[in-house]
């Protein structure tokens, strides 16, 4: 929801994707698809700053494209203590699979 202001100084919130067009005569004009106009202070391009900005919040709470933090560090914690408790110098007898930096589930 974004927030705006009447002409009659009420404040209301509008759901954006209901917005079907914002026009800019002397007044911002906000046509939604039920048909019904609203008359805001707003100029346009505070507006659909403000649609951007309310998308943008949602996409980033959502977490599609970033992973979550939580999950980040127990992995990093599992890969450390995986390592930290390895042998890194790895004798002669070492078998070839050991040695290798690859496992043999990745071929």
């Amino acid at each position: 929801m974004i927030f705006l202001t009447r002409m009659d100084k009420q404040e209301m919130y509008i759901n954006p994707d209901h917005i079907v067009s914002i026009e800019e005569t002397p007044d911002t004009v906000i046509a939604l698809f039920n048909g019904h106009h609203f008359i805001v202070k707003e100029r346009a391009s505070t507006i659909i700053s403000r649609i951007m900005a309310y998308r943008a919040k949602i996409i980033r709470r959502s977490g599609g494209h970033g992973r979550k933090k939580y999950l980040e560090r127990q992995k990093t914690s599992l890969f450390r203590s995986s390592t930290l408790n390895r042998d890194i110098s790895c004798p002669e007898n070492c078998s070839v699979h050991e040695r290798s930096p690859l496992l043999s589930r990745d071929f």
